[in-house]
């Protein structure tokens, strides 16, 4: 195993009294802000007869309603903020279940947080002051881009900043600019390496050390099909726009589990169906609440991911808490190219358009190293039978309305009416094929 630095010893080496004292500080100064500034909570916390100095011990959060991204959507776009918008440096947005996005913003002392935050990770990944970073993922409203982007900075090494797409020529700066670290999906990287072969270039001829990948879930076998393939040391990243984008957790080098930031995340595991927090090592949903955010505080948020947490320490020298790889989602949300996609969006669709049926299923497939999402919707026998050029014209229509939404392509497939597969109870429509690849 390689040994690389730390780059806060004093707070990822924390011994686990002296943390737990710190978070619960922080968790009350959160929480009283909280209450008084945003309405949302002020009017949770009174439902349930509770104000913030009722919380005096970390056991007590559980008492604490959770937040999901349903209040979110009912508060978009300013709704959830504790700060008044002339104090927000910068505001980021993720996809939501409807049309409208989840809104997030920041304070400056946020962005030196979240920066500080990204930082470590990478220094815990193997990054240095030396490295020369090429961040792959798109610049814009999503917060990958730039939350690795300043976390690099911070460290004191070269960025490229080089945006998703564009693969010869990502492929043409990484040998010319020396580039040594490669920041971007997983599946991109595949698809990076497959043209890498294409053009004949030997991966060794490469300044290329380290990945961090992070945007969609990714297997083991993939990470060895990275590591060899692009002759680099891969290692994931966890991250949600809501609580802060990335740098809530990332890989040391052990590769053994993602290193919570518990200084500034208290995390939880409860049972998806009866809520109740779950023992250490349990498998559950993760909740997190964050403790250190000024302009959007999240308490009790319910990432709906499926995960577990080892609280022993790391044979990195890190004792911070360590989730494992994310096991699934326990609501309906799947994830293609880095976006979450929500049944419900695409069923808002199709629902506006003459000639669509209520049945439909949601088909992910890998194509070679990238997903692809399939739409098959029933539609009425006039449109399934009708000619060819009206057909190609209404598979246009919807396609583009379904991308204008979601924000990632899609095949739209027509079938006939009763064709789809009916199911007694909750209809099945998501059938994942990438794990059976």
């Amino acid at each position: 195993m390689q040994i690389n630095p730390i780059w806060d010893t004093q707070h990822e080496c924390m011994q686990r009294e002296e943390l737990e004292q710190l978070q619960l500080e922080r968790l009350q100064a959160t929480l009283n802000r909280a209450y008084k500034n945003v309405t949302c909570y002020r009017t949770k916390f009174n439902e349930q007869g509770i104000v913030p100095e009722d919380v005096t011990s970390l056991e007590e959060l559980s008492k604490l309603p959770f937040t999901t991204k349903e209040d979110l959507r009912l508060n978009y776009p300013y709704g959830m903020f504790a700060v008044p918008l002339r104090e927000v440096v910068r505001i980021h947005s993720s996809s939501g279940t409807t049309g409208k996005p989840t809104v997030v913003g920041y304070t400056k002392n946020d962005l030196k947080i979240w920066s500080n935050l990204v930082a470590r990770m990478m220094v815990s990944a193997g990054v240095t002051h030396d490295d020369v970073i090429q961040i792959a993922f798109g610049y814009g409203m999503f917060t990958g881009a730039f939350g690795l982007h300043y976390g690099s900075e911070m460290i004191g090494a070269a960025v490229i900043p080089m945006s998703g797409g564009n693969t010869d020529k990502q492929i043409m700066i990484m040998q010319d600019y020396k580039s040594s670290a490669l920041v971007c999906t997983p599946s991109y990287a595949i698809t990076l390496a497959d043209r890498i072969e294409k053009q004949g270039i030997d991966p060794k001829t490469l300044a290329l050390k380290h990945g961090l990948f992070g945007g969609e879930p990714w297997s083991e076998s993939m990470r060895r099909e990275i590591e060899t393939r692009l002759q680099i040391s891969a290692t994931d990243n966890y991250g949600l726009s809501e609580i802060i984008g990335p740098g809530v957790a990332g890989e040391c080098l052990c590769k053994n589990g993602m290193h919570i930031a518990e200084d500034a995340f208290i995390a939880e595991i409860i049972d998806p169906e009866t809520c109740q927090v779950l023992p250490p090592g349990s498998v559950g949903e993760l909740v997190l609440t964050t403790i250190c955010k000024e302009a959007f505080p999240m308490i009790r948020y319910r990432t709906r991911d499926i995960t577990s947490l080892d609280y022993r320490a790391c044979s990195c020298g890190r004792t911070m808490a360590r989730m494992k790889k994310t096991m699934g989602r326990s609501d309906d949300m799947i994830i293609i190219k880095g976006v979450n996609v929500f049944p419900s969006q695409i069923e808002e669709v199709l629902v506006a358009i003459e000639g669509c049926e209520p049945h439909y299923q949601l088909v992910i497939d890998r194509k070679g190293a990238l997903d692809v999402l399939e739409v098959c919707i029933e539609v009425r026998e006039n449109i399934f039978f009708d000619e060819m050029k009206k057909q190609r014209a209404f598979l246009d229509m919807v396609g583009k309305r379904i991308d204008s939404v979601l924000g990632v392509g899609v095949t739209v497939k027509l079938v006939e009416p009763n064709s789809i597969p009916r199911h007694e109870g909750k209809a099945v429509r998501v059938i994942d094929r990438r794990e059976q690849r």
